[in-house]
């Protein structure tokens, strides 16, 4: 780990403003953090989020992983969550990379496996947190010191993340890894049903026009959903409207009253109570600090 520490600093150490750092190579962020007063709410996509030095928790409703230096927690499906950095400080900062997987590059190599690993149908299939093994921190390393040579990084960087996708199909966790793929094609109806929820977020929904999608009964759509995302549809659709609105009034596009009615919300004191539910403060409070945070990182 001390190279792939070393590697992250020098970048980090390179770059203005603050942390998150959006690198050159499509899908790879790097993080650079102290403690966390409050969870951070946003959209996690499919994703190999790397601690380098420090320690964080995600939780996906329910579901709670606390992940440190040495550990990954992969993320196997785009969904709404909240994360905290629980140890870093000013002389040691929290670390960690963040590698967008790439699902079709993953579904090739895994066809291309003389013994592919058994889809592990008995394990979370959203997001479990796995030990790093050295030929993953060695790829994660190169991605870091990569970025050092720009041109190089569109032709290289596709063939890295190949190899990444090789290492976690063919790890102690490939079973899950490949869960991920065999699992998208087993609840293709379930992941139609959560696009439509998303793009409809704002609109009032009934769960059996969600369960039409998924070609599903209503309890049925309801179980799987949950076990999907560990929340239920409607916790889902409440945090797509919150975050939205949340971008809405930090953008300077909407104030309270017309951002909680852009997301479907028809009652501003329910607006109210669910927003500083999820973001710890009223909205005005939260985008003040938020607003200010942004542009420190910009």
């Amino acid at each position: 780990m001390a190279t792939l520490v070393d590697a992250v600093n020098r970048y980090t150490a390179r770059q203005s403003g603050e942390s998150p750092f959006y690198t050159i190579a499509d899908g790879l962020v790097v993080l650079r953090a102290q403690c966390h007063r409050h969870p951070t709410q946003l959209i996690h996509k499919p994703a190999l989020c790397i601690v380098v030095q420090g320690a964080k928790w995600t939780a996906f409703g329910a579901h709670k992983l606390v992940y440190r230096a040495g550990e990954a927690l992969v993320v196997n499906l785009e969904m709404p969550g909240a994360s905290q950095v629980i140890e870093g400080s000013a002389d040691r900062p929290y670390l960690s990379i963040v590698i967008e997987l790439d699902q079709a590059a993953t579904r090739e190599v895994l066809a291309q496996l003389d013994s592919p690993p058994a889809a592990d149908t008995d394990a979370p299939e959203s997001a479990f947190v796995m030990p790093l093994e050295s030929e993953l921190i060695d790829c994660a390393s190169r991605a870091i010191r990569l970025l050092e040579t720009p041109d190089a990084v569109p032709v290289l960087y596709p063939l890295l993340m190949r190899e990444i996708c090789y290492w976690l199909l063919s790890g102690p966790h490939g079973g899950r890894i490949a869960n991920a793929i065999v699992g998208g094609e087993r609840h293709v109806g379930v992941v139609k049903a959560m696009h439509v929820l998303r793009e409809r977020f704002a609109q009032p929904f009934r769960i059996e026009e969600l369960a039409a999608f998924a070609k599903l009964s209503p309890s049925a759509f309801h179980h799987k959903f949950k076990a999907l995302t560990c929340v239920t549809p409607l916790q889902y659709q409440k945090q797509i409207r919150l975050l939205e609105a949340r971008r809405l009034m930090a953008a300077g596009e909407a104030n309270v009253q017309s951002a909680a009615a852009r997301v479907g919300y028809e009652s501003a004191s329910q607006f109210n109570r669910e927003y500083t539910r999820m973001f710890g403060a009223p909205p005005k409070r939260d985008i003040s600090t938020f607003g200010r945070v942004g542009r420190r990182s910009s």
